[in-house]
């Protein structure tokens, strides 16, 4: 039987890390076979959690610095958030964490994992290089890339990624450029004019252009829905 495409995911967060933290970290033990790097400066969390997490810990300026070396730009990340619009670029900022892995994602740690393999099949890392969580737009809060240098460096193809790097202002360039509304009426990328050309217009062309195939698909609950039910790993929505 063939092994598993490995996948890891890539968390940074600046600041001291929120009460609800040890729910994400206990959502992440339940799914063994994905790994988790927590890159943060708060070097007080002192939980144990479970052998698939790591944390590096780093200072908003070791990111800067390590960005300024490996993206080879003058970029000033004055806040965690910032660090949102470099979401896209975390295959080459850690490229050093990644090696080996088939995928590598980005995430966020107000989250709450279901089972993630049953959504993210084989047959889904098979045919796709990257994989979105939300039918309409490239989501900030898990999105896997494929492990490749072309995936790595797909951000560089949009014409405004250097503006968007180099700049203190957030974009929202790893989503859609606060598009949401636009890409989740169904518009095309084409008619939603936008700043900066963010990932989901990048990724909408590219598919287009047959460049790279993607998945969109509607595996994520957003806001506080209430009806939703965590049971040892599995996320259960109106009894689904």
């Amino acid at each position: 039987k063939q092994k598993k495409k490995s996948i890891a995911i890539i968390v940074c967060y600046i600041g001291k890390l929120p009460w609800y933290f040890d729910y994400f970290v206990h959502s992440c033990k339940y799914n063994p076979s994905v790994n988790f790097f927590i890159v943060t400066d708060d070097t007080g969390y002192a939980k144990s959690v479970s052998s698939n997490i790591r944390f590096i810990y780093k200072t908003l300026s070791e990111i800067n610095q390590l960005a300024k070396e490996k993206l080879e730009l003058h970029v000033q990340i004055t806040t965690g958030y910032k660090l949102c619009d470099f979401k896209p670029t975390y295959g080459i900022l850690f490229s050093e964490l990644l090696k080996g892995y088939d995928f590598w994602g980005h995430g966020d740690i107000d989250v709450i994992y279901g089972n993630i393999r049953k959504f993210m099949t084989e047959k889904v890392l098979q045919k796709n290089d990257l994989v979105s969580v939300r039918h309409d737009y490239v989501t900030g809060s898990f999105t896997l890339y494929r492990n490749t240098r072309k995936m790595n460096e797909l951000f560089k193809l949009s014409k405004d990624f250097r503006k968007v790097l180099i700049s203190e202002r957030n974009f929202c360039f790893d989503e859609t450029n606060y598009k949401f509304d636009a890409f989740a009426e169904g518009i095309s990328y084409e008619d939603i004019p936008s700043e900066v050309e963010s990932m989901t217009h990048l990724v909408r062309k590219l598919e287009r252009e047959k460049y790279l195939v993607a998945y969109f698909d509607f595996h994520i609950i957003e806001g506080n829905p209430g009806k939703l039910n965590w049971n040892k790993g599995e996320l259960i929505y109106r009894n689904k």
